[in-house]
């Protein structure tokens, strides 16, 4: 049986750890209330102020109000996509994914094998 070429594995193609995903979804998501907040606020001094043209500014605020929300938990919730499985590529019928990696070492057939003679 044929052994697999050695492939290192880098730390750049590491994963985020779970911890890290989920401070930054959180930071985006707190980030996300804090414009929704700035939005009920705004509402509320255009209204107490009569500002000009508050039928268009009025309608704005309200949908900054409505759809944040909504897409603050959507992103929430994301994660990131998992990972092809690893036999995903075996069976796959593209041409790049058909070639064997490059070796990065030799082969146990092909390194020198060192004898030691036990007999005189």
């Amino acid at each position: 049986m044929k052994r697999q070429a050695y492939r290192p594995i880098l730390i750049t193609d590491a994963s985020r750890s779970q911890d890290d995903q989920l401070t930054s979804r959180q930071r985006r998501y707190v980030v996300m209330m804090s414009v929704r907040v700035a939005c009920v606020i705004v509402g509320a001094i255009l209204v107490g102020a009569k500002a000009p043209l508050l039928w268009l500014w009025l309608p704005l605020v309200a949908l900054g109000m409505v759809l944040i929300p909504w897409v603050a938990v959507l992103l929430a919730n994301d994660r990131p996509p998992k990972e092809r499985h690893r036999l995903a590529n075996r069976f796959s019928a593209r041409p790049e994914a058909a070639a064997p990696p490059a070796p990065m070492s030799l082969a146990a057939e092909e390194r020198p094998h060192r004898v030691i003679d036990a007999e005189p």
